[in-house]
């Protein structure tokens, strides 16, 4: 089986992205690997500091490791987000295929000393595991926003192509996620909810329409031809079918998403309960959690991959 650096490269040779999913849960899990079973398509599951914390770091791993061997299939599994040298560490230990160290919100000097720090230790236990780091400030988390939650995106928290190849070349990561007026979370305009008052029934409404920012095409372009690495584009939730397809041709071979998944997790538990209120039975209750992040991921692989 390809390891995920040639499944990357592939990626890119062929002008697609390989989708990369977080989940919290086994049941997210579930969901995602069948989407991607059914497809045939390599994916990438992605397990931030929090949810690790939740999941457990070496049993996210085990799982991923098991589905892998089991199967004979290309999943991976990434440490997102992760802030410090000792989560790395765990990570690394825990056997993850990649490990990302956020260093975004230090100065640029820094934020090259600490993630060189990691490259280093990372390749002297095992250099296949591969090392992301981001450059440039992404706003937002993986929840659902509204504009005012989310000010508007400085320039100057954009990353700029002459300091990601400076940042490239100095830390030697094999994978870069930069700003390119992209942001966590799912965005809506609250003046279509006058009386939301944190009525989540209302907001995930078919009627409300989620409006994440453009993405900045050249400045992608730009930094994928500046830098001599793949691009990670994190924040993915939201963002127009359109906006993906030419971020993908513009250099991006990885698509980060999260918040769509927890609300498709969020809208199937409501589903459930609402045809077997008086249910109490776990495995009778999940199933359509599963066919509702099944059917959301399923969606975007077919996007990141052009197969619609």
């Amino acid at each position: 089986m390809k390891n995920l650096k040639q499944i990357i490269q592939e990626a890119e040779k062929n002008k697609v992205a390989i989708g990369h999913f977080n989940i919290s849960d086994c049941v997210a899990l579930k969901g995602i690997f069948m989407a991607a079973q059914e497809m045939g398509l390599p994916v990438i599951i992605g397990v931030s500091e929090g949810e690790r914390e939740f999941f457990g770091t070496k049993r996210a791993a085990l799982m991923i490791k098991s589905l892998r061997e089991e199967f004979d299939y290309p999943i991976f599994i990434n440490a997102d987000h992760t802030k410090s040298f000792g989560k790395i560490k765990e990570a690394v230990e825990a056997g993850f295929d990649a490990v990302m160290f956020d260093g975004s919100d230090l100065p640029f000097e820094e934020n090259i000393k600490k993630t060189k720090e990691v490259v280093d230790y990372v390749e002297s236990v095992n250099p296949d595991i591969l090392v992301e780091a981001e450059l440039g400030y992404i706003k937002g988390s993986s929840i659902i926003l509204s504009t005012s939650d989310v000010n508007k995106i400085k320039k100057g928290d954009l990353t700029k192509p002459e300091e990601a190849a400076a940042f490239v070349k100095e830390t030697g990561v094999d994978l870069l996620a930069p700003s390119v007026d992209n942001i966590h979370g799912l965005i809506f305009r609250r003046s279509d909810l006058p009386n939301i008052n944190g009525q989540f029934q209302e907001i995930r409404s078919p009627e409300i329409k989620f409006e994440n920012p453009k993405l900045d095409i050249q400045r992608i372009k730009a930094i994928r031809g500046a830098v001599s690495v793949p691009l990670v584009l994190h924040g993915g939730s939201g963002i127009r079918d359109e906006e993906f397809l030419k971020a993908i041709d513009a250099g991006i071979s990885i698509i980060h998403i999260n918040t769509e998944l927890r609300l498709a997790w969020r809208r199937g538990l409501e589903k459930a309960f609402k045809e077997k209120p008086d249910e109490i039975v776990p495995y009778k209750v999940l199933p359509l959690v599963v066919e509702e992040i099944k059917k959301a991921a399923g969606k975007r692989l077919k996007l990141f991959n052009k197969l619609v």
